[in-house]
């Protein structure tokens, strides 16, 4: 009897040690499943943010095409401005008598073209002689001393600059008084 029971205890323990041999494995698998879970989670979270940066990215690069897009064909339609400043500029007492239609014409395609400028959002620079030279809306084309001035005024406007929304197309072209302060 007493075989009988050293082979039942025997039996016993092999089956113990099967049975932990068994939660062990079952364990390492569940701590493995918790890890890779764990893993796809984290994974999983990434790619929605970064789905969500994408969406914003993409967003602000259609409102900056929407806004700025056009910005090649601004620029270079602002000679065409230049070219009708400079001609009724050029227009004296003598040509607005003898071709007052001609003249007329002219200072209309000028407003049309300034009307679909502000259409799109582009906005004239028109500094004004005595005003301060600010380098983020003016080119400085030349320093001249000039009495009664104080330097950095700006005493010459040779161009318009203009702005598309809030960036700069062409700066202001202008002449600066070099004058020392007093």
């Amino acid at each position: 009897m007493t075989e009988k029971k050293d082979e039942m205890a025997e039996d016993q323990a092999q089956l113990d040690e099967a049975l932990a041999a068994a939660l062990g494995d079952e364990h390492d698998e569940l701590e493995m499943l918790r890890a890779e879970r764990d893993e796809l989670r984290d994974r999983f979270m990434r790619a929605l943010a970064d789905a969500e940066n994408s969406r914003k990215r993409a967003d602000r690069d259609r409102r900056e095409a929407e806004q700025y897009g056009g910005s090649k064909l601004s620029r270079d339609m602002l000679p065409v401005f230049d070219a009708l400043k400079r001609a009724l500029d050029a227009a004296g007492d003598e040509v607005r008598a003898a071709a007052p239609a001609l003249i007329e014409g002219v200072e209309l395609t000028q407003r049309e073209l300034l009307n679909v400028f502000a259409r799109h959002g582009i906005v004239a620079i028109q500094p004004k002689v005595g005003e301060k030279f600010d380098p983020l809306l003016h080119e400085a084309m030349f320093e001249a001393p000039l009495p009664g001035t104080v330097s950095g005024d700006i005493i010459q406007v040779m161009d318009d600059g203009f702005l598309l929304h809030d960036r700069l197309l062409r700066p202001a072209k202008v002449g600066v008084s070099s004058m020392p302060k007093a």
